[in-house]
């Protein structure tokens, strides 16, 4: 008895103290939800594709992922103003957030150019990918569709820098589930032709995708023409280029947008070796698409966590408190490891709640060796997704300190050297099968996190900073809730 009590106390204590699970879950927890409504869009729209056609929902996974691919760069760079305005917040130099986030948005200019100069790119790329004749129409409208939209998704990343770095975090949910709903209503009428609009099928499903961001763009502007954020963080004024800074964020962020970039890469390259495994037989890679998508489905919340726990480390690392940085990461740890341990015990008890959507609305035969293969495939997502927990904390921990050369060093090695190279040698080569192409891959996700555990248990994040040097001044009356008085902002 005296044990559970002692247990209780401690769950207690760690619930209520500075870094502790509340804290870590006030920021996360809009967070949480806004990951998750943009899994929500993934999965709604992969099962919206897999009732129009198998060849659809095959193709949308590649597509999707090569898009993403390229623009996951410009997204690791102008994601990375969140470190620095958490940085500056802690360090309370709020006037330079503003001229932070505008670099960013420079950033995305930057992006949507080159994406949509990708366009004309993407029918020699999947010829020579070769997927079946109907998967590889349907991929080369969905990937030059989405290029389009390439400048909107970008800059809503750095502009949400402003509320996540200062752990405002209420914002970028309510701005996610208005884009989440344009998205899904955009789905079900443009890719079945409902209420008058054409069928478009995949061609539809692109248009939806590029017009989520808008809504978040919007909602966005209005907030940062308030004239008292203006005032604080410079919002406005701050709007000119200004080297040093961006050289700065080129610096911390095109190592996390290199990352992000081969991490994307890493396994857009691999599902594109899967598709070739047995091009006629489109069950492979749509079973391979649909695990992927319920493994997004769970796992898309937790870098809520992850993100909570990076601005955290930032916000402490700027005010010089490194112990409640490490303290904060390891709340964020405990969370996580807890919910994944419960969502990898579903994936094998249960794994029909998850597929039963996909096979609600399709043809009964064609999806039966879909749906075996999605089974078996879900127990290799049970296993490697409790060491992903490694890669979302760690890795966020340690690039909220600034440690983004580490991270992306790790992820050229690794996903070289472990995903890549041996899915090319052992699927195209060698003749290996799906359950080989999962092992190889369940292998790198978990050699990955123990080197994100490795570089944190080493400490040296503990004394790097992004921020220029600055005498700290801390406020006369510092907010005793980290949310703070516009929460609802």
């Amino acid at each position: 008895m005296s044990v559970v009590k002692s247990f209780y106390r401690t769950i207690k204590d760690r619930w209520q103290s500075e870094s502790g699970y509340r804290q870590v879950l006030i920021i996360a927890f809009p967070l949480i939800l806004s990951t998750g409504s943009w899994s929500v869009q993934q999965f709604v729209d992969r099962v919206f594709l897999t009732w129009y056609s198998p060849e659809a929902v095959a193709a949308a996974m590649p597509a999707g992922l090569l898009n993403f691919t390229i623009m996951s760069f410009f997204l690791g760079i102008a994601g990375y103003v969140s470190t620095f305005a958490a940085q500056y917040y802690g360090a309370n130099q709020h006037q330079r957030i503003g001229p932070a986030i505008w670099q960013g948005n420079y950033v995305a200019l930057l992006g949507g150019l080159f994406l949509i100069g990708m366009i004309p790119l993407a029918e020699p790329f999947f010829k020579y990918v070769n997927h079946a004749p109907g998967v590889q129409k349907n991929e080369i409208i969905y990937f030059q569709i989405l290029c389009l939209g390439g400048f909107g998704s970008i800059a809503v990343s750095a502009m949400s820098g402003f509320f996540s770095g200062r752990g405002k975090t209420w914002p970028i949910l309510w701005a996610n589930i208005a884009g989440t709903a344009t998205n899904l209503i955009g789905d079900y009428l443009l890719i079945f032709g409902k209420f008058g609009f054409p069928e478009m099928g995949i061609t539809g499903a692109a248009i939806a995708t590029i017009l989520t961001p808008v809504p978040a763009l919007i909602i966005y502007a209005i907030i940062f023409s308030r004239p008292k954020y203006n005032h604080r963080y410079h919002l406005l004024k701050g709007w000119r280029f200004e080297k040093p800074l961006f050289m700065r964020l080129m610096k911390f962020g095109v190592p996390s947008g290199v990352q992000f970039f081969l991490d994307v890469a890493g396994f857009t390259a691999f599902l594109l070796f899967i598709g070739k495994i047995n091009p006629g037989d489109v069950s492979i890679l749509a079973a391979t698409n649909i695990a992927f998508g319920i493994n997004s489905l769970s796992f898309m919340p937790m870098i809520g966590v992850g993100i909570a726990v990076s601005v955290l480390v930032g916000q402490h690392l700027g005010k010089d408190r490194s112990d409640l940085a490490e303290k904060s990461v390891y709340s964020g740890f405990h969370i996580t490891i807890l919910y994944m341990g419960a969502i990898a015990a579903l994936y094998v008890l249960t794994p029909e709640i998850f597929i039963d959507p996909f096979d609600s609305g399709s043809n009964k035969e064609e999806f039966a060796r879909i749906r075996q293969l999605t089974i078996v495939l879900l127990k290799f997502v049970a296993v490697y997704s409790i060491f992903d927990t490694m890669n979302i904390i760690f890795a966020s921990a340690i690039k909220g300190a600034g440690d983004t050369k580490y991270v992306m060093y790790m992820i050229v090695v690794i996903s070289l050297g472990v995903l890549v190279i041996p899915s090319y040698i052992a699927l195209l080569h060698f003749g290996g099968g799906i359950y080989v192409a999962w092992t190889i891959g369940s292998l790198y996700v978990i050699l990955l996190g123990f080197a994100f555990l490795k570089r944190f248990l080493g400490g040296k994040w503990k004394t790097m900073r992004v921020i220029e040097e600055h005498p700290i001044t801390l406020p006369l009356n510092p907010p005793i809730n980290p949310i703070g008085s516009d929460m609802q902002e």
